[in-house]
């Protein structure tokens, strides 16, 4: 009944207000204001869109704050398993560790692609490890994985650079942390 009545009506201001807001202005700009408000009119389809939007909205009352609370946001990559992490992590970290044959050719840019690739896959492994270890093996995971990624970062910058030495040390880093974090995870 009430749609009806709105329907019916010819005269729809009373829906569609003008809003005026009166802005005070700076000195240098005061010219411009010519003693007259500045006024912000705002259209029947902005106001219509505004109130449909709302209306939707506030179906539930709450703005679907129930739909967010239920995401879990880590970093653990969809659908993988402790077991599909554990299985994928040696063959990750073998991949991650042929960059040495890119970087004895000094194939810089194909070394720095493989290292991103490999790098990133292992990443989610590990981390989907450490995630299901006891509280009191994760600190020292953290730590491991840490200086692991570092390492590998500072392998990427080196080969951007084309620094041989600084190359070669990261790798060995890598290398020795790769052995350690394997062999505490598995």
């Amino acid at each position: 009944m009430e749609l009806t009545s709105l329907i019916l009506q010819p005269n729809l201001t009373h829906l569609f207000p003008t809003f005026t807001c009166c802005v005070k202005l700076k000195p240098s700009f005061q010219h411009l204001q010519n003693n007259k408000e500045l006024s912000l009119k705002i259209s029947r389809r902005v106001g219509v869109l505004a109130a449909i939007t709302s209306l939707i909205l506030g179906v539930n009352g709450n703005f679907g704050t129930q739909s967010a609370n239920a995401f879990e946001f880590k970093f653990v990559a969809p659908d993988m398993t402790v077991e599909d992490a554990l299985s994928g992590v040696r063959g990750h970290a073998q991949d991650l560790l042929h960059v040495r044959d890119l970087l004895e050719l000094e194939s810089w840019r194909a070394a720095q692609k493989t290292l991103r690739q490999s790098s990133a896959i292992l990443k989610k492994d590990i981390y989907t490890i450490i995630q299901s270890k006891p509280g009191i093996e994760r600190a020292q995971l953290r730590k491991l994985y840490s200086t692991f990624f570092d390492n590998v970062t500072r392998l990427d910058y080196a080969a951007r650079d084309k620094d041989g030495p600084q190359v070669w040390q990261c790798y060995e880093n890598i290398v020795v942390a790769v052995n350690d974090i394997l062999s505490r995870i598995e």
